[in-house]
């Protein structure tokens, strides 16, 4: 089903009920009723309806519970499909208002739910069952980004000119696809100490991640990834025969676009390598301590090394304000881009993934830059101010952006400031979106989009364990 068409049969059950119409805080101080009704949630835990009770009990803005009653649990309730056999927990998430899964947005909608899994079993299967089916996609085509439960359709996207095959929804190489499997898998395994997911497929997928990388570092050729797309959008195809603009092999991995779905300019992606750094040791963990494969998991330490080793020397430029920073992007000649965008792996969103210490010298001088009007996608209006990318284009933020501002800040008042900037910006809707105009909120982008619902929750459930008073 084409997306145009999915957003028509789909919205009035997507984030909730639509509620477009609604008077927003009624004359009681009363919130309309914008979760999706208990009878069409695709999956139910009581421990996540009893972290819900708990935050709105004491937390004493009332909007900032409906918010949370909202958007924590979006991803559960409409998103997870259970595709269990006998032999092996199986699921698949979709993105929301796009039938179709990715394996970064996948990983990322069920993250905040790691933490609840020792108190609710099912929530455990749950995202066991997502980290098989990862696995499964990555060793169908590890260059692909997103993909559908059916393994015989052939979606909007099957014309483009690049290795598609039936069950591959988009097949745009970025970094970040194979990095969050990696991600979800190895935090799982610290949460429970659960080795099931590690099998012969797991491995082949780190045998796969592993080799792509290599090929991506295009030390000896350009690789086998090719891609190109019949577009009038420039962002949506890759320039110079379908291989982007030329690098100098340095050591970096190429990443054709970024988290974005954008391609990238410079294809030396750093926020996307340094991500690639942390991921491989810890895949490498899982190998040597869980399968006792030393042989993969030295190659993908010495990968990690190198990797570091180039971005400290080619990823990090002079400023002529800030300094020694982080660049967006680079080629290995010489040339970089300085920007940061919304979408996570980003420079800002570095020490939430666990890429950079939050208070390393390099990266804080970064935030400043990319938090400033000198990052041309860094936007200020009269409703809000804060990070969007050229994905949607000028002077719409995205909330993910600011909820990221919140997660990396050492400081009360600009997480209570991020906080009440995304509390105001939802649109009267009841949930958060891909975008909003930085005058206008509810002149918005997806009305549906799973991942950043479920990111806003877990902002507000950290928060109210370690910082509660910034709630009031």
């Amino acid at each position: 089903m084409k997306r145009r068409t999915f957003l028509k049969t789909a919205g009035a059950l997507g984030a909730g009920v639509m509620a477009s119409n609604f008077s927003f805080a009624a004359p009681d101080n009363s919130f309309p009723t914008v979760r999706v009704p208990v009878a069409k949630r695709h999956f139910s835990s009581k421990v996540i309806e009893a972290t819900i009770s708990e935050f709105q009990k004491n937390v004493k803005n009332k909007e900032l519970g409906w918010l949370f009653n909202n958007c924590f649990p979006n991803t559960l309730d409409t998103t997870v499909y259970d595709e269990s056999t006998p032999a092996k927990k199986l699921t698949y998430v979709i993105t929301g208002d796009i039938d179709a899964m990715w394996l970064r947005d996948s990983s990322a909608q069920v993250w905040p739910y790691l933490h609840f899994m020792k108190k609710d079993r099912k929530l455990q299967e749950l995202i066991l069952g997502l980290i098989n089916k990862q696995a499964q996609c990555i060793n169908i085509d590890p260059y692909a980004n997103a993909f559908y439960n059916d393994p015989t359709k052939k979606g909007e996207w099957f014309s483009d000119h690049t290795d598609m095959k039936p069950g591959i929804h988009e097949r745009k190489w970025e970094i970040d696809s194979l990095c969050y499997p990696i991600r979800l898998a190895y935090h799982y395994w610290k949460e429970t100490n659960d080795q099931s997911p590690f099998d012969g497929e797991w491995v082949k997928a780190q045998e796969n991640i592993y080799k792509t990388f290599v090929e991506q570092q295009r030390k000896e050729s350009t690789g086998p990834y090719k891609f190109e797309r019949t577009t009038a959008r420039g962002s949506d195809t890759l320039q110079v025969d379908g291989l982007g603009y030329p690098v100098n092999p340095v050591g970096l991995i190429c990443s054709a676009f970024r988290p974005s779905d954008d391609s990238s300019i410079f294809m030396f992606l750093i926020p996307s390598n340094l991500f690639a750094i942390t991921s491989l040791r810890q895949s490498a963990e899982i190998l040597r301590k869980v399968k006792n494969n030393t042989d993969l998991a030295q190659k993908m330490e010495a990968l990690a090394e190198e990797v570091e080793t180039a971005v400290n020397r080619y990823g990090i430029v002079d400023h002529p304000e800030h300094g020694r920073v982080y660049a967006f992007e680079v080629d290995g000649y010489g040339s970089y881009l300085m920007m940061d965008d919304a979408n996570v792996p980003s420079l800002l969103a570095l020490p939430y993934l666990g890429a950079v210490d939050v208070n390393d010298e390099v990266y804080q001088r970064t935030r400043k830059f990319i938090l400033s009007e000198k990052n041309p996608f860094f936007f200020k209006g009269t409703a809000a101010e804060g990070i969007g990318g050229p994905h949607i284009g000028r002077d719409m933020i995205w909330p993910m952006a600011i909820i990221m501002r919140a997660f990396t800040s050492t400081d009360d008042n600009e997480i209570k400031t991020c906080i009440e900037t995304l509390r105001k910006t939802h649109g009267d809707t009841g949930f958060m979106h891909e975008s909003f105009h930085k005058d206008d909120p509810k002149k918005f982008t997806r009305h549906w989009f799973a991942w950043t619902n479920t990111l806003f929750g877990e902002l507000l459930w950290k928060t109210y364990k370690e910082k509660p008073s910034l709630l009031s």
